[in-house]
């Protein structure tokens, strides 16, 4: 059976099969393919009832993908994107802080592994580290003590 022929129900289940969906995620992805008579909202409200569609689940996969590679804020923007209550991704920022300063010491030593010798070379690292997600104050802590542990 192709693509072309699966029944919205089908679309929506291929889809949590392949990573969790937020329930905005999958409105957005199958409205377009909504017959008419198909009730869109009734199926999601059946596919949240079975525990298909889980807002909890979606919020644990986004962290586990990407907390070793980004900092909060940019896993904030993405967990906003897919339509998430507002609570869900404060607790999600809000424990991701606890550790945002060794993730980002991390990525640093994977990708630098040694102090900037110039100013140009430390601005570089510094805008890498920003453009993960990770805050100024945790950058600046990484870059100028480069992988070196301090008191938080």
């Amino acid at each position: 059976m192709g693509f072309g022929t699966l029944s919205l129900k089908g679309r929506a289940l291929r889809l949590l099969s392949q990573r969790e969906h937020s329930r905005a995620e999958l409105v957005t992805k199958l409205t377009p393919h909504v017959q008419e008579g198909e009730d869109l909202a009734a199926l999601l409200d059946d596919l949240q009832a079975k525990d298909f569609i889980n807002e909890t689940r979606v919020v644990e996969s986004v962290v586990h993908r990407r907390a070793s590679r980004m900092g909060a804020a940019r896993i904030r923007q993405e967990l906003q994107a897919k339509g998430l209550p507002a609570e869900a991704v404060q607790h999600a920022v809000d424990q991701l802080k606890d550790s945002e300063l060794s993730r980002a010491r991390e990525v640093w030593r994977r990708k630098y592994g040694a102090v900037a010798e110039d100013a140009q070379a430390r601005a570089k690292q510094m805008r890498f580290l920003m453009t993960r997600g990770f805050s100024g104050d945790v950058v600046h802590r990484v870059v100028r003590g480069g992988g070196e542990s301090d008191d938080r």
